[in-house]
């Protein structure tokens, strides 16, 4: 187990389950949580539309080009159609830290090899599903 204070002396607790999995427990009363993206109703609007549409891959990174000079996105019939995954998570970061995403590695907590692969909320805080090898 190892602990986390942050700049306002919350204490966040980091745990190692049976599963290998991290419980990640504290004060989580103010807090940001980010979810992905979901392009799929986007990518196929804009398939529907064009003769040959990029790689859906491309589409992800080309829907949010955005133009600072005419404060245009590059693409807003289809950027408005991007939605949020509601039932996913894919960063949590409580008021004064620490910010977790997916992909990041829990090494500087003291869990070698455990890359944060996703979030489930819990009772006391968020289980960190972790990567498995």
């Amino acid at each position: 187990m190892s602990e986390y204070k942050n700049r306002y002396g919350d204490v966040f607790t980091f745990s190692e389950d049976g599963d290998r999995n991290i419980l990640w427990q504290g004060n989580f009363e103010f807090c940001r949580i980010g979810m992905p993206n979901d392009y799929k109703n986007a990518y196929t609007a804009y398939c529907n539309d064009v003769k040959k549409p990029m790689p859906f891959e491309k589409f992800k990174e080309a829907v949010h080009g955005y133009d600072d000079e005419t404060q245009t996105y590059d693409y807003p019939e289809y950027i408005k159609l991007v939605e949020s995954l509601k039932n996913e998570i894919d960063m949590v970061d409580p008021s004064g830290g620490p910010y977790l995403s997916r992909g990041m590695s829990m090494e500087s907590f003291g869990f070698n090899k455990s890359i944060i692969e996703d979030f489930k909320p819990i009772d006391t805080g968020y289980k960190l599903i972790i990567k498995k090898e």
